[in-house]
């Protein structure tokens, strides 16, 4: 069973500059919301309650005005900062005092997931007890991703970075399962040749020992990497078209906190004093109704 959860918020955004130089990426809004709440949300309905956010070297003071310790919404949540990036892994080695003895799933504070019985396989997912398990998701440009080959029995045979010759249509999503070992994998890796440790490299670790599996986010699901300032305005523009036309909120994330009972009531309404006259305050106004 998986306790504790990883976003890895830092990075330098340089595809987003001028936008990054003065705030990260996810602290930007993805319409009514900031960027940090969609991953953040995803942990939450996985049911994870001890969350380790990683930042940038000096940006801490700007989360913590958002985020300070998450007992507003019965989490636990703690900070650690990277001086610079050193690849995905490297927030194992950043980790290993919050991760412990505990198995930990990771996600990308620059994706963004949603989808109908999404949270069914969140915690699916996170009943993991050895071993490593990813999400796929099918895309059009899969030259563009880390890929994975799997067989009949959707088992992953073979999983490659950027692929310049077909290897399949399914990407691997920034979101990811493991069991207490990936601190001693994260921490043998040898950098590639940009400089940094890969996920995928640590992928197939697991995978020479026929311990990574996959599951699917499906045809009706949605992954979006917010890397781009296209993409960044098309998540945007997605979340606001389902959100005016259902009433429903994506990433309510005091909403998820008081469906899973973690907070009450009152919570919510420090909440709602806390944002201020906003829109979001609105919906939260209409949940205490």
């Amino acid at each position: 069973m998986i306790k504790k959860g990883i976003i890895l918020a830092g990075g330098i955004g340089t595809r987003m500059s001028p936008l990054t130089k003065a705030v990260n990426k996810q602290l930007l809004p993805i319409y009514d919301k900031p960027l940090i709440f969609y991953p953040l949300s995803i942990l939450m309905l996985a049911k994870i309650k001890d969350i380790l956010i990683i930042v940038n070297k000096g940006q801490l003071g700007q989360y913590k005005k958002l985020l300070p310790n998450g007992k507003n919404l019965g989490l636990k949540i703690t900070y650690l900062e990277q001086d610079k990036p050193r690849g995905l892994p490297d927030a194992f080695v950043i980790g290993k005092k919050f991760i412990g003895k505990d198995n930990v799933a990771m996600i990308l504070g620059d994706n963004f997931f949603y989808g109908q019985n999404f949270t069914q396989k969140l915690l699916k997912c996170a009943k993991l007890s050895s071993g490593a398990k990813v999400l796929l998701h099918n895309v059009q440009r899969p030259e563009l991703y880390g890929v994975a080959k799997i067989d009949k029995k959707n088992k992953i045979i073979k999983i490659v970075e950027k692929p310049k010759k077909f290897v399949s249509n399914y990407a691997v999503t920034g979101l990811y399962f493991f069991d207490n070992e990936v601190i001693d994998y994260a921490k043998k890796l040898k950098p590639s040749k940009r400089g940094e440790v890969e996920i995928i490299d640590l992928l197939n670790n697991y995978k020479r020992g026929n311990r990574l599996s996959a599951d699917f986010i499906g045809r009706g699901g949605a992954w979006l990497d917010t890397g781009s300032i296209e993409d960044f305005y098309k998540t945007t523009a997605f979340v606001q078209a389902i959100e005016d036309r259902q009433g429903l909120k994506i990433a309510c994330i005091e909403e998820i906190a008081y469906l899973n009972k973690w907070i009450g009531l009152k919570e919510i309404k420090k909440s709602i004093k806390f944002y201020g006259n906003c829109n979001y305050s609105n919906y939260l106004k209409k949940l205490i109704n």
